[in-house]
């Protein structure tokens, strides 16, 4: 081994003991990128032809450790979601044909419209309206008393979702079963997408992923009727946040002609922390808004539906114990 291949080794086994690639704090994590991309074109340097065959040996137990540490960042990209047209219209027809049949929409027609919106743009100038076309393509309505939004709740939100069945969430809209989970930008110079690099949302309000949620959101919200349902997170600071897509977007949208009650639910972590509740914190700042602007309202701490929800991912956990512990002795006394 010679000094070059030495040293492209211990640097690419030292930013794998760093333990920084971790592609599931964020989609957006250029500098692990770059670090796993150093060490990639490190490996290329030493499992040239002229490499002994212990050397290449030691070179595929590398590339193998990489692929367990950062397997997302050696196989994503940084830009456009590959195959974003194939994935957008497969969906699309998808929806309409199993989802919901009784729409008509043109999938190709959306696509169309979605592009046009995009493509031409530099990644940081595409604006709510630029989607009005998109989104005139394909009008939605649906029954009242469905409506449920969340904010800091997405997991517990699907599993509740999928339990009460009534319940319609953004992503059950046709923009959000198509776009959901995807990344796109486009470049002001060419006339296709940028499958390099895209900005995170936060590097510019008028990004095209967070401008088409923001249309999304707001369509939700102005369709909402009956009674809605709210989900938040009691186990954070700032469970309702005015800067979030419920508090800056959704719940502007809201009419209080049309909606009879908003229904929060506010459950917090098995194990805590306990931070808000309906009395205290955030949730009573929304419980304000709601009032002044002519809403009638409900607020549940805890839900047992939740509860059980959670108890279910996370048996072990003392609180679940408790509530079965408390089943079993009732079930016991109504058999004796």
């Amino acid at each position: 081994m010679n000094v070059k291949s030495a040293l492209s080794l211990a640097r690419t086994m030292s930013f794998l003991r760093t333990g920084n690639c971790n592609p599931d704090e964020s989609m957006y994590k250029h500098a692990c990128f770059l670090k796993c991309s150093e060490a990639s074109r490190g490996l290329t340097i030493m499992s040239s032809p002229k490499t002994s065959a212990p050397f290449v040996t030691i070179s595929l137990t590398v590339w193998f450790i990489m692929l367990l540490v950062c397997p997302g960042q050696l196989r994503a990209r940084l830009g456009t979601t590959p195959n974003i047209k194939h994935i957008v219209v497969g969906r699309c027809y998808n929806y309409i044909t199993l989802v919901n049949p009784s729409l008509r929409f043109d999938c190709e027609d959306i696509w169309r419209q979605f592009e046009e919106a995009v493509v031409g743009q530099s990644s940081c100038n595409v604006t709510v309206e630029d989607y009005d076309q998109m989104f005139f393509a394909m009008p939605q309505t649906r029954p009242c008393d469905r409506f449920l939004f969340w904010s800091k709740t997405r997991t517990l939100m699907h599993s509740y979702a999928a339990v009460v069945r009534h319940f319609w969430t953004l992503e059950d809209t046709l923009a959000g079963y198509m776009f959901n989970d995807l990344i796109w930008c486009g470049q002001e110079e060419d006339s296709g997408f940028d499958f390099s690099s895209c900005p995170e949302w936060s590097a510019c309000r008028n990004h095209p992923v967070y401008s088409l949620w923001r249309q999304a959101s707001q369509s939700f919200a102005e369709m909402a009727c009956g009674n809605i349902t709210v989900l938040l997170n009691g186990s954070i600071v700032n469970a309702f946040n005015r800067k979030s897509m419920f508090g800056s977007v959704e719940l502007d949208g809201l009419n209080p002609a049309r909606v009879d009650y908003v229904n929060i639910k506010v459950v917090t972590n098995l194990g805590g922390p306990f931070i808000e509740s309906c009395s205290e914190g955030s949730i009573v700042d929304l419980i304000q808004i709601l009032h002044s602007r002519g809403f009638r309202w409900t607020c549940t701490d805890n839900d047992q539906t939740l509860m059980i929800l959670q108890c279910i991912h996370n048996p072990t956990e003392s609180s679940c114990q408790i509530c079965s512990d408390s089943l079993l002795r009732r079930r016991s006394l109504t058999l004796n």
